[in-house]
């Protein structure tokens, strides 16, 4: 992997990360908000099975 790669992954993470707002804006600003209410074990359960769920794809789809 050469950093050509590594910085083409992170920008198409900011233009995904970015779609929702963009066109939710509202919808958004509630999700947040239920984010804040959540208790931290599940928030870090949620980004554990996300990250999971990330490399396991990875994986599949580089070979």
């Amino acid at each position: 992997m050469n950093w050509t790669e590594l910085f083409s992954a992170l920008a198409l993470v900011l233009i995904i990360e970015g779609i929702i707002p963009f066109i939710n804006p509202l919808g958004y600003k509630k999700t947040m908000q239920q984010m804040l209410a959540m208790p931290e074990s599940t928030l870090r359960a949620v980004g554990l099975s996300l990250m999971l769920v990330g490399a396991l794809s990875l994986f599949f789809i580089r070979g």
